[in-house]
């Protein structure tokens, strides 16, 4: 498998491109990393160094890529962290150009634009990219439960008005919908939902809270629930391996007292998770 990964990248700790790609790598997948910031760290630390990378700059990586022909062989584009509006174009662009020399390319859409705490954090323009045209052209996206609502332009607080938002959302492109940090009224206090949707069910893992966020958890989960998918396993087979794996690192990360994802002391869990929790269909969305 070749994955086109366009996204951040920090020098110090795992999010992103940082995250991802390791992962992936770590799972035989060949990883075509580009990256839309170049930070020293997340900057969730309260200060970071490096700089977002110009549009052409990026545009200029893929078109070196594409030169070699290498888009033949694209078996998906993976997109995160943009970084500016401007980048949003030269993904769809790459998107396009890898579509036709590969029609069984995929794209997976990760809409990294905010989250519950914080509300939007990202560059203006890039949230009306992501609703008003991203949307349209992935085969799988990855919001959180913030960017669901945004994107779906609905209230999330039920089962109900969740599968709701997920049939929106399908009906507007999306062949598979991954949802992180799902938590409406039927999810204890206790506990956190991940949820996906592949436009016929919708099935749930649930798992126990940890007590706090983890930097770079969603771009390593859906790094890892695209390969899956790639790899023939069904929406709630890749979802049920791919949050063992996460949870995992994140044990181990929270064992450690690290403020970054311990990836690679980890990374076992990445190719035989530690442990396992059970998937159930909630929902039909047809």
């Amino acid at each position: 498998m070749n994955i086109l990964s366009i996204q951040s990248h920090v020098s110090y700790g795992h999010v992103g491109n940082s995250a991802a790609v390791f992962a992936l790598q770590r799972l035989g997948c060949e990883v075509w990393p580009v990256h839309t910031v170049t930070f020293s760290n997340h900057p969730g630390h309260g200060g970071f160094g490096g700089r977002v990378v110009d549009a052409g700059e990026v545009a200029s990586v893929i078109d070196g890529i594409a030169r070699l022909g290498a888009l033949a062989q694209c078996d998906a584009v993976l997109s995160g962290y943009l970084g500016s509006p401007e980048t949003g174009p030269v993904v769809l662009d790459a998107v396009l150009r890898a579509r036709k020399a590969n029609k069984a390319m995929v794209y997976c859409c990760d809409p990294v634009l905010g989250d519950a705490d914080s509300g939007l954090y990202v560059r203006d323009g890039l949230p009306q990219f992501m609703r008003e045209r991203a949307l349209q052209a992935a085969d799988i996206l990855t919001p959180n439960h913030f960017e669901l609502e945004y994107l779906s332009e609905a209230k999330v607080s039920t089962r109900n008005e969740l599968v709701s938002a997920l049939r929106k959302l399908h009906g507007i492109g999306p062949k598979t919908i991954l949802v992180t940090s799902v938590i409406t009224s039927e999810t204890p206090s206790e506990a956190v939902d991940i949820v996906a949707s592949d436009g016929r069910f919708v099935h749930l893992v649930r798992t126990p809270r940890l007590g706090r966020t983890f930097n770079g958890a969603g771009d390593l989960l859906a790094a890892l629930f695209l390969l899956h998918r790639l790899r023939g396993r069904s929406a709630a087979e890749a979802l049920e391996v791919s949050v063992a794996s996460v949870f995992g690192v994140l044990r181990r990360t929270l064992e450690k007292g690290a403020r970054e994802l311990v990836l690679v002391e980890a990374q076992h869990e990445l190719v035989a998770p530690s442990g396992s929790f059970p998937v159930e269909i909630i929902a039909s969305i047809a």
